[in-house]
């Protein structure tokens, strides 16, 4: 099979094309939603957080304490430390409509909390 060769100006002339069609989300994909809380005097703020459902959900969560405490949930799947004065990402798949409960392993009698995607 004959394939001509493309002469530099048309392979340049088709880059921007290329590199917006890799770029794009496909059809249909919804961008992920940023949350974010803390944890202060071992309690979640805020406890409750809404979410659009069936959205790919970024979790950030600060630790205000020195103390570590483990970011934890069944629903989520999820069991992570934030050390003391530090951060931590969490990233989810699109959840279906529901509440998702989490607690703090740590201090589990006061820090609760859950996400409720609508």
């Amino acid at each position: 099979m004959f394939v001509p060769r493309m002469g530099r100006i048309a392979q340049l002339a088709i880059l921007p094309a290329l590199i917006n069609g890799f770029a794009q989300a496909p059809a249909g994909a919804a961008s992920a939603v940023t949350v974010h809380i803390s944890i202060k005097d071992h309690r979640f703020q805020p406890a409750e957080l809404k979410v659009p459902a069936n959205t790919p959900v970024t979790l950030v969560i600060r630790n205000l304490d020195p103390a570590p405490e483990e970011f934890e949930s069944n629903t989520l799947r999820v069991e992570k430390v934030v050390a003391g004065k530090s951060e931590i990402t969490l990233n989810f798949r699109p959840l279906a409509p529901g509440r998702y409960r989490f607690y703090g392993d740590f201090n589990e009698a006061t820090a609760q909390g859950a996400i409720t995607a609508e």
